[in-house]
């Protein structure tokens, strides 16, 4: 390991409920679906329609703007329904397995040899492409363009998150064949981050791949923040990256010419009765994934498919997203407390000394969603530069976005971000402003205008 990195801004928030390091098998979903609106920017064209037989890995649908982009589907069986919204846009293309799983067959190719073309080009049919993000935009990337370097960050440091130590014990072929495909995506480096608190088995396989230690908390594990640290992203530059596990299903597709989506995730929070990690394919319907493990404790449940900061709100009904590796189950916040700002609140968390929380560092919470206030008028208070480990006035960067002022969003840094790394500025912000939501505004004003 060549470099060290310790980062001394960020929060690291205990919560209750972190999963056990025990893997239970989840049971077949009785539909499973893959969600459009988890691609940022995605206009969907279908390529199937309902009652039509499908098997892992066939393409459902495409992207309108680059069709050479394709989304598959996780199981065989029939589909069962195309769900729309609003202006008849497509939400979901829900399949109702048939419990055998057969595979649509690719032919691999033997990497030692294949051109770069050669490897675009399978990743692109079988539906696996949409796996590698570009940064600047936090978009699927183009296929048609070259990055500079390959970043992979190898944990996650958000509250209660997989420790990917666990995850990953068994994919350390997968991994190594991943890592030899995305060297052949970029004339640059492939970096990998690591944890300096954990040791990963997994990871000791790799060659040829530079990887860089990260030492503090959250967004320690960000991938966004690790490249501001290695290779910051200016006008011009184009990085890609691709979430860790999903490394591991591309470098077992080309092991094996199969589309497995399975995956392993975190089921964690503390309205879960057992907290651990559970074995899926992508896109099963949630309902299958938390059956009989809430608690019946008589508390509203919300259900967050990803982390507590930058997951979605689900019902059981809906399906687990394409990108994420955790659910997490706590408390709705849905009730009003009498001023509760002359409370002690001994068992709430904040980051400034309003409550005792800074007294009891290791002491784990049960929060629940609420905001404890409503939005008000954004207050200059340095609580945003306290947990954003990155070289950018994140304030001013906020204002130039609202302003709709580009020249200056682009020289406070908006090229080196996207809505997660800015997630903590949300969560400790005094006046509950949408930080993630502004960030994505920004971002789509500069595609909308500049590409």
């Amino acid at each position: 390991m060549s470099k060290m990195i310790r980062l001394k801004k960020g929060l690291d928030i205990k919560l209750v409920g972190q999963a056990a390091r025990e893997l239970a098998d989840t049971p077949w979903a009785d539909s499973y679906a893959v969600n459009p609106t988890d691609f940022i920017g995605l206009t969907p064209k279908l390529l199937v329609k309902v009652d039509d037989e499908v098997k892992a890995g066939t393409p459902l649908f495409f992207d309108k703007y680059r069709p050479q982009v394709l989304f598959s589907s996780p199981v065989s069986g029939k589909v069962k329904a195309v769900n729309r919204g609003e202006k008849r846009r497509i939400l979901e293309v829900v399949i109702e397995p048939d419990r055998k799983n057969e595979y649509e067959t690719f032919q691999t190719v033997d990497l030692s040899s294949a051109s770069r073309d050669a490897v675009i080009d399978l990743m692109l049919a079988s539906g696996l492409w949409p796996m590698v993000i570009q940064r600047p935009y936090g978009i699927i990337a183009d296929p048609g363009k070259t990055p500079d370097a390959v970043f992979i960050s190898g944990f996650d440091s958000a509250p209660l998150a997989p420790e990917m130590d666990f995850v990953l014990k068994d994919a350390a072929d997968d991994l190594k064949t991943g890592m030899e495909v995305m060297k052949k995506l970029t004339s640059g480096k492939v970096h990998l981050g690591v944890s300096a608190r954990v040791t990963n088995p997994a990871f000791e396989k790799l060659q040829g791949v530079e990887m860089t230690a990260f030492d503090g908390p959250h967004p320690a594990g960000n991938v966004g923040i690790q490249i501001h640290h290695v290779a910051p992203i200016g006008k011009g530059n184009l990085i890609w990256t691709v979430d860790i596990q999903n490394l591991a299903i591309i470098g077992r597709f080309f092991r094996t010419g199969r589309v497995d989506m399975t995956k392993i995730i975190a089921v964690a929070g503390s309205e879960t009765e057992h907290p651990r990690y559970q074995k899926i394919v992508s896109g099963a319907q949630i309902s299958s994934i938390v059956k009989d493990n809430v608690k019946q404790n008589g508390k509203t449940v919300r259900f967050i498919c990803g982390n507590v900061l930058t997951g979605k709100k689900v019902g059981l009904e809906n399906y687990f997203g394409f990108y994420a590796n955790q659910m997490t189950l706590i408390p709705e916040g849905n009730y009003h407390e009498f001023m509760g700002w002359l409370a002690p609140r001994l068992n709430k968390f904040s980051l400034s000394h309003s409550y005792f929380s800074w007294l009891t560092p290791n002491k784990k919470y049960d929060l629940d969603t609420n905001l404890n206030g409503a939005e008000r008028a954004l207050v200059v208070s340095g609580q945003y530069e306290k947990v954003l480990p990155m070289d950018i006035y994140p304030v001013y960067l906020l204002k130039a976005i609202l302003a709709g002022d580009i020249d200056k969003m682009e020289n406070l840094g908006i090229y080196e971000v996207i809505e997660e790394d800015l997630a903590l500025c949300e969560f400790v912000c005094t006046s509950k402003t949408e930080v993630q939501q502004i960030v994505r505004k920004g971002l789509d004003m500069l595609m909308k205008e500049l590409n």
